[in-house]
C-alpha cells in the first residue's frame, strides 16, 4: 500500500500586515518589499501561540481525513520556533487533539521542515509501525526576527499547515533529503548562551540572520537538480507532473527555478504575495489551498521541494 495523504489542513493568524504597514515602522516601501520578494502581505500573531496555530490547521486536516485523532499513531511537528524547549510540540499538540496513542517528536530542518516529517512519516508507515500519522509544520516567525532590520522582518510570517497520513491506493513514490552543514552560517538563529557554574558566555544576537545571496545561490542550484535526481530515479518524466510545490521564500527563486527546469512557471502555484516566507510551514499551507480549491485530481502527479536552514533540502514525488 502506498502511503496517502488523506486529509489536509491549515492556520494563518487574523492579524494581517501590509508592506505599507511596517513602512510605518522602518525605512522600506510597498514597492521595495514586492518587487525583490514577491511579498505584499504576512500573517504576523499577535495573540495565538505556536501550539495553538498548530492545534487549529491539525485540527482541520484531521476533519478533512475523517481518521479520529485517538486513532494517529504518530505526531511529527516540523519547528524552528516551538512555544518551549520541551515538552515538544508535537506532544503539546498531542494533548490538545486528546491523540493518546501518538508517538510524538519535532523535527528541526528549518524551511525543509514539512518534507523532512513526510518522508521520515512515510517509512514509519512503510515499515508497519504506524498506521496513520500527523504532520505538520508550524512557525511564529515574528518571535525571533530583528523588527529593526528590513532585509529579515519583511520576509517572513507566521503560519501552521498539517497532513493526515495514512494506506492508500496512490501517495507517495519517491524522496530525496539533503544536508550540507559546512554552509549552515548563510542561514543563522543562535540559540541559548553557555552560563553555568563554570561559564558565563555572552549572548549572541538572539534574531535570525541571513546571507541572502548565498541563500539565493543554493536554493536555484540545488532545488532543479534534486527535482531532476527524483524525477530521473523514478522514471517520470518532467512533463508528467501538474504541480510544483515549492518552499515559498522568494518569487524569485521560484522564476529561477522554473527557468533552470524549462517549465512554465504556471505550473509552480504561488502564496508568497499573501503569507510571505513560513518556514516549515510554506508547503502544508499551499498543499492545503491547492487541496482546498479543488486543483488537485485523483492521478495528479505532484513534488513537494523544500530548501533553506541547516543547510537542507528536499523533495517528495506524489501521485494524488
Amino acid at each position: 500500500m502506498a502511503t496517502t495523504i488523506l486529509g489536509t489542513g491549515s492556520y494563518l493568524p487574523e492579524n494581517i500586515v501590509s508592506n505599507d504597514d511596517l513602512a510605518k515602522y522602518m525605512d522600506t516601501s510597498d514597492e521595495w518589499i514586492s518587487s525583490r520578494t514577491g511579498i505584499r502581505f504576512r500573517h504576523i500573531s499577535n495573540k495565538e501561540t505556536a501550539a495553538e496555530i498548530a492545534y487549529y490547521a491539525a485540527a482541520s486536516a484531521l476533519k478533512h481525513s475523517g481518521i479520529l485523532a485517538e486513532n494517529i499513531d504518530l505526531i511529527i511537528a516540523a519547528t524552528i520556533t516551538p512555544d518551549c524547549l520541551t515538552p515538544s510540540m508535537s506532544c503539546i499538540l498531542q494533548e490538545k487533539l486528546g491523540a493518546v496513542n501518538a508517538v510524538c517528536f519535532d523535527i528541526n530542518a528549518a524551511c525543509s521542515g514539512f518534507i523532512f516529517a513526510m518522508n521520515t512519516a512515510h517509512m514509519y508507515l512503510q515499515a508497519g509501525m504506524a498506521r496513520y500519522a500527523l504532520v505538520l509544520g508550524v512557525e511564529v516567525l515574528s518571535s525571533i526576527l530583528d523588527w529593526t532590520d528590513r532585509s529579515t522582518c519583511v520576509l517572513f510570517g507566521d503560519g501552521a499547515g498539517a497532513a493526515v497520513l495514512g494506506p492508500g491506493e496512490y501517495g507517495i513514490q519517491d524522496f530525496i533529503m539533503g544536508s550540507d552543514g559546512s554552509h549552515g552560517k548563510a542561514l543563522l538563529c543562535s540559540g541559548r548562551p553557555l552560563r553555568n557554574l563554570y561559564s558565563n558566555e555572552e549572548a549572541a544576537n538572539p534574531y535570525v540572520h541571513m546571507d541572502g545571496q548565498a541563500v539565493f545561490r543554493f536554493a536555484v542550484r540545488q532545488v532543479p537538480e534534486c527535482i531532476e535526481q527524483l524525477l530521473k530515479r523514478s522514471s517520470i518524466s518532467i512533463h508528467e507532473i501538474k504541480y510544483f510545490v515549492l518552499h515559498q521564500a522568494n518569487i524569485r527563486i521560484i522564476q529561477s527555478v522554473a527557468k533552470r527546469l524549462q517549465v512554465n512557471i504556471e505550473k509552480f502555484p504561488m502564496n508568497i504575495s499573501e503569507c510571505a516566507n513560513t518556514s516549515s510551514a510554506s508547503i502544508p499551507i499551499l498543499l492545503a489551498e491547492l487541496d482546498k480549491e479543488g486543483k488537485l485530481q485523483r492521478g495528479d502527479k505532484i513534488i513537494l521541494s523544500g530548501f533553506g536552514g541547516g543547510l537542507t533540502w528536499g523533495a517528495v514525488l506524489i501521485e494524488w
